[in-house]
């Protein structure tokens, strides 16, 4: 039975079996009857316009109207189409998002008429709830009309729990999925190979991703600019950021003309990976193959420049993209606070910040988290705390980057106390603390030399139900070599092996600093060796402090020469 509750009434909706099939009887709990619901032909187009269509005239094919129409991958929209949610279609996605319990979920939906009616309202929510993100309802739905409901399932709902158990990384289910889809003798979509694709890639299974492209090609449907950015953009999202740029270049080789959001995706990950000058270089290859940019084009620019801290070339862009016709929207107002944040310049970010208000664009937890950090950035905490007040006293609830941004502010100035009571007050709100923020901590801790405070605070994470990570004991080490405890370092040090942890570049990097500043050259060449010997190849960093030991030109010759031949092994490796 399928119930949703309302602050007033609630409305059952009860299978009665007649000579015709199934009929419905709705009833609330005042007793007063309620009108029968008329099915709306209502939808908002691509445009945000209310559109109305003839029902008549809705293909009717078994099991749903919408059955075997183009869901479009990388849209939501049915058909071109996003219909408005019917207000049985409404009751189910209520439902299913407040109820936890599976079997109850199932049961419930077990409940359902098998009309055409009742599928599309099952797509419609499915794809809502695509819309927000939610893989895990709608592989609990789709598996349900797979597994235990009496509608044949097409591919637009094969393709839905496709991309849901690839988007939570569940690959062979994903592909066991797609198996299923052949075995039903459906006919795979260039949504379905996409999906499936994206699956593959994004979990580093290239060679899998490579039959997809054979098997397309068996089927005599080459891979389209489509299927290209789902491979491109799975390859991104599992890291291997050189083999999504030789697919590019794979894809331009095949005369597959990259669409705007094959681009977009290049220039987002150029900035993030702090290559604006490439990311830029992208951009104007696209002007060039005339491929026009849309707004999400812009603002990856606008935050490639922002990342590198180059506020007045993220002012250009911005500025481009008002001279192109297209309207700045909050990710781009974002993003430009963003570079004059990175630039150390708050005021900037405050004049943005206040522009977008004016011009109509209502700033978002993102905005504020911004303003927080470009104040926290240059010491003034007080302005800092200002913004999040305000953020707070609009409704918008803190995340917990919101109070690291908060902390961070603080912790800047010193501030113990205040960060303190940040810490209570977020224990307060029921916001769960983490390791991560409990490590900031232990780092303020043991910068301002309160060790009393960082041991107990170890004390606490070792016990409690949080996991204290290298970079917790990363930290310890660095506090205490800095202050010269060496005994106490290295004890932490060689407990390492005992909690599982493998010391990484950073643990070494502090070890030696530690020897570095009492000029102990032979013990940090020693450190040196034995890190190369773990496996872990130094940074710049390590070079740094390796150098900063010496104390004569033989020295600073010896570990010029070290460090430039372990580059050159490094290099070599990389080729192989």
């Amino acid at each position: 039975m399928l119930v949703s509750k309302c602050p007033l009434n609630y409305i059952l909706f009860e299978p009665r079996i007649s000579k015709g099939g199934f009929r419905w009887k709705a009833s609330a709990s005042n007793e007063v009857p309620v009108e029968k619901w008329k099915q709306d032909s209502i939808f908002i187009d691509r445009r945000g316009r209310f559109r109305h269509f003839d029902h008549k005239k809705v293909s009717r094919k078994r099991c749903g109207s919408l059955r075997g129409r183009g869901w479009k991958y990388g849209s939501g929209f049915v058909d071109g189409i996003f219909p408005v949610l019917s207000p049985i279609a409404q009751q189910i996605l209520t439902f299913i998002k407040t109820e936890k319990d599976p079997e109850r979920i199932w049961s419930s939906l077990d409940t359902l008429r098998p009309t055409n009616h009742t599928w599309d309202d099952l797509i419609n929510v499915a794809v809502q709830f695509r819309l927000n993100k939610q893989w895990d309802l709608i592989i609990l739905m789709c598996e349900w009309i797979l597994c235990r409901s009496s509608f044949q399932a097409d591919v637009i709902c094969y393709n839905l729990l496709i991309e849901a158990y690839g988007q939570s990384s569940l690959v062979k289910k994903a592909e066991s999925t797609y198996l299923a889809l052949v075995d039903a003798r459906c006919v795979p979509t260039e949504d379905t190979y996409a999906l499936l694709l994206k699956s593959y890639s994004k979990c580093g299974m290239i060679e899998k991703a490579e039959a997809v492209f054979s098997e397309m090609r068996k089927t005599g449907l080459p891979p389209s600019a489509l299927v290209y950015n789902a491979y491109i953009d799975g390859l991104i999202k599992g890291r291997n950021s050189q083999k999504a740029l030789a697919i590019f270049d794979r894809m331009k080789r095949e005369s597959c003309q990259p669409s705007t959001d094959t681009y977009t995706m290049l220039i987002n990950l150029y900035g993030k990976e702090n290559k604006s000058y490439m990311a830029l270089k992208m951009f104007n290859e696209m002007k060039t193959q005339k491929c026009k940019p849309n707004i999400c084009t812009y603002t990856a620019l606008v935050n490639a420049f922002a990342r590198s801290g180059l506020c007045e070339k993220a002012e250009e862009v911005f500025e481009e993209l008002q001279e192109a016709g297209l309207e700045p929207d909050v990710y781009t107002y974002n993003a430009l606070m963003e570079a004059y944040s990175r630039a150390g310049y708050p005021q900037g970010a405050a004049e943005i910040f206040s522009l977008m208000q004016h011009m109509g664009c209502e700033p978002d937890r993102a905005s504020y988290n911004i303003m927080v950090d470009a104040y926290g950035r240059a010491g003034l905490h007080e302005d800092a705390q200002t913004m999040f007040d305000e953020m707070t006293q609009l409704g918008i609830a803190p995340t917990m980057k919101s109070y690291m941004l908060l902390i961070s502010a603080y912790s800047r100035n010193s501030n113990v106390s205040k960060c303190e009571e940040i810490v209570n007050q977020m224990q307060k709100s029921g916001v769960k603390l983490d390791t991560f923020l409990l490590n900031s901590i232990l780092n303020l801790y043991g910068r301002l030399g309160q060790f009393a405070k960082m041991e107990e605070l170890l004390t606490v994470i070792e016990a409690g139900p949080y996991n204290a990570d290298i970079s917790t004991y990363n930290i310890l080490i660095n506090a205490y070599g800095r202050s010269g405890f060496i005994a106490k370092m290295e004890e932490v040090f060689q407990s390492l092996p005992a909690k599982n942890l493998k010391p990484d570049v950073v643990t070494w990097t502090s070890r030696l600093g530690a020897y570095s500043k009492k000029k102990q050259y032979q013990r940090c060449l020693e450190i040196f060796e034995e890190m190369i010997d773990e496996g872990c190849y130094p940074d710049g960093g390590t070079a740094k402090v390796l150098l900063s030991s010496c104390s004569s030109e033989d020295q600073i010759e010896q570990v010029t020469t070290v460090i430039r031949s372990m580059h050159k092994n490094v290099k070599t490796v990389e080729l192989v």
